[in-house]
This record gives structure tokens, C-alpha cells and sequence, in this order.
């Protein structure tokens, strides 16, 4: 982490977990618990039907809201999907675009490239996930395949607006496996992202510009990633889903923030 000139960013992704009343339990005892500093930036992202009760649960707190997903048009005859406008009024800040298991969906770059734009527009922080499947990073293309995504994705996005986007390096190998890339394996994927962030806009979005690890972080090595120079956060999926397991990796974060 560099505090000097980046965010640490902790973000939850619940994925297809919890209730709306499952959602007010868990803000109770969230809130319970929460550390009382107010370094690190908190954000909880939840399923669509949740994020009421969770912006219920968390006011007057400094936890923000995140949605797991929305569509890249404003409003129309889309059934099903959720606009940036929708969350936004909805108190929703973070929205995760790109996260692997939408992308074998069918979801490709060209379509993150929009939803990023709509929600840059809308006044939304993207999440952007980028990762290598166990293939690939046994093929040895791990940073060419991020280098592609990033490229893609980042496509007609204006230098200004790259400075608003987190980006989460999120190994598909290692999403719920229990496996978790070494600390020093981590850091080198994310130090390729800066590289690849500074040399499609500038040193200075690079520098601002916070990366996160999304790859199985819990409590017991997340002090071990983020003190690494360029992880700046993570993203959580199963720890997440628990309010101490998920406090533990706040004050991990906040530990030499004090």
C-alpha cells in the first residue's frame, strides 16, 4: 500500500449471498463491530434486491455501498438489467464490472468497456476485475492476457476519468479455491497493471490509481498482500460474508494507519 497517493480500498462482493433481512442482520453486527478509524475506505457490494436494506443498514456510517453488476444503457426496453442512473438513486457508490464469473457468462470487454463509460458517466467508482485463468498463467501469458483486458476495457475512456477507476487483479484460479497467489506473485501482477495504467495514460493516473487483490484475501494473509508496495485493497468474496471475518481484514489494512 502507498498512502501517500492512493486509497486502500476494502471491498465485499456478497456475489448470489444473503437476503434483504439476511442483509439488516448482518449490518447490525457489522456496525457493532466496526473499527472507529476512518482510513480505510469500506465498501460493501451486494445483489441488486440488497442494496436497500444495506444502504438502511449502513447510514451514518462510513461503509459505502456497491452494486455486483448494472447494464450499460440509461433506461429502456432491457428486462431484467439495472442502469447506473438506478443505483445511483438507489445511494449505490461502487458498482464491480468485469468480475470473472460474469465474464464466463458471455461477457466480453467490449461489453465492461461500455458499462465502465455509462457508469463513469453516471457518477459511479467502477471495480474493474482482471485476471488469468490456471491455464493461462501456466502457459506463462498471465501479463499479456491483462494487458489485453486492460487495453479493451479502457477503450475511448478519457485520461480524467481512468483516475476514478479501482482496478482488482483477481486470479480465477484462485476465486474460492482456497488457493491465494504468494504475496510476491500478487505484487508482480499488480505492479504490470500500474506499468500497463502508465503507459495507456500517465505517471500520475498509475500512481493514483488503486489496485486491489481479489484472489481468496482473508484475515490471516491479508496483512502479508497489502504490504505489498502496489496492492492497495482487496476484493472479498466468501471472508466478506462474515462481520468479524471481514473486520479482521479492515484492520489489517488499517494497522499501519494508525
Amino acid at each position: 500500500m502507498n498512502h501517500k497517493y492512493r486509497k486502500t480500498v476494502i471491498a465485499a462482493n456478497w456475489k448470489m449471498n444473503k437476503t434483504p433481512t439476511e442483509t439488516r442482520t448482518f449490518g447490525a453486527e457489522f456496525r457493532r463491530i466496526l473499527p472507529r478509524g476512518r482510513w480505510c475506505e469500506i465498501v460493501l457490494c451486494m445483489p441488486a434486491i440488497c442494496i436497500p436494506a444495506g444502504v438502511k443498514a449502513m447510514r451514518d456510517t462510513r461503509v459505502n455501498i456497491g452494486a455486483e453488476n448494472m447494464y450499460h444503457e440509461t433506461f429502456g426496453a432491457f428486462t431484467g438489467e439495472i442502469s447506473a442512473p438506478m443505483l445511483v438513486d438507489a445511494g449505490v457508490k461502487y458498482v464491480i464490472l468485469g468480475h470473472s464469473e460474469r465474464r464466463a457468462m458471455g461477457e466480453t470487454d467490449a461489453d465492461i468497456n461500455k458499462k465502465l463509460i455509462a457508469a463513469l458517466e453516471a457518477g459511479l467508482t467502477p471495480i474493474l476485475c482482471v485476471g488469468e485463468s490456471l491455464e493461462q498463467r501456466k502457459s506463462g501469458v498471465t501479463f499479456e492476457h491483462i494487458t489485453m483486458q486492460l487495453k479493451l476495457d479502457f477503450q475511448n475512456i478519457q485520461p480524467e476519468q481512468l483516475r476514478r477507476i479501482v482496478v482488482a487483479y483477481e486470479p480465477i484460479w484462485a476465486i474460492g479455491t482456497g488457493l491465494t497467489a504468494t504475496p510476491e506473485e500478487a505484487e508482480e501482477v499488480c505492479q504490470h497493471i500500474r506499468t500497463v495504467i502508465r503507459k495507456l495514460s500517465s505517471a500520475k493516473t498509475a500512481r493514483a490509481t488503486s489496485i486491489l487483490y481479489g484472489g481468496s484475501m482473508n484475515g490471516d494473509n491479508a496483512a502479508q498482500l497489502l504490504a505489498q508496495p502496489d496492492i492497495d485493497g482487496g476484493l472479498i468474496g466468501g471472508a466478506s460474508l462474515d462481520p468479524e471475518k471481514f473486520v479482521k481484514i479492515i484492520n489489517a489494512a488499517n494497522q499501519d494507519a494508525e
